[in-house]
Formats: structure tokens, C-alpha cells, sequence
């Protein structure tokens, strides 16, 4: 997957629920239900990159590694990738 950068916190809703994770560590059929319930109501930036083949975008196997995701001073994380236990960070900006 190529990396993406999006400001739309609509687009990046919508995004997220085109994506599911499998394998090791976080889990979801739908990623965006998954940030809701962290607590990430309103996005407003949103980064992927790498790629990971236990993660899908649109039911194809293959999507991003990484997402940082960012609504105003917080910022989650998820990680992971071929061979990775894929993980959750969740940080404050000053």
C-alpha cells in the first residue's frame, strides 16, 4: 500500500471502516468502530504507511501497518506488520 495522509475527518472515518486487522495483538473487523471506542470522535489527521498482510482495506489482505491518527492534542497509534504483534499507543501533545 502506498502511504496516505488525509485531513478529512469525514474521509478518515470512512477510511477506517474499510479496514480490518488480523493476527497478533489489536484486532478489529472495523477500525473505525475500534478508534471510536478509544475515544477518537472527531479526527483530524490521519497517516498510514507500510504494510501488513493480516490487515485488509476493502476485504483485500495487505493494508497499511501503521496508522497514526490524531484528534487535536492526542494521537493513536497502532503498529505492526509482517511478523509483528500489532500494538496500541495512545499519547497527549503539549
Amino acid at each position: 500500500m502506498q502511504p496516505i495522509s488525509i485531513a478529512d475527518p469525514q474521509a478518515i472515518l470512512e477510511l477506517l471502516s474499510q479496514v480490518a486487522l488480523k493476527g497478533e495483538g489489536v484486532k478489529t473487523d472495523n477500525l473505525m468502530e475500534f478508534v471510536m471506542d478509544e475515544g477518537f470522535m472527531e479526527p483530524i489527521y490521519l497517516s498510514a504507511k507500510g504494510e501488513d498482510p493480516e490487515a485488509y482495506y476493502q476485504g483485500e489482505a495487505n493494508a497499511w501497518a501503521v496508522y497514526q491518527l490524531r484528534e487535536w492534542k492526542r494521537v493513536l497509534i497502532i503498529s505492526g506488520g509482517p511478523g509483528k504483534e500489532r500494538r496500541l499507543q495512545i499519547t497527549e501533545t503539549p
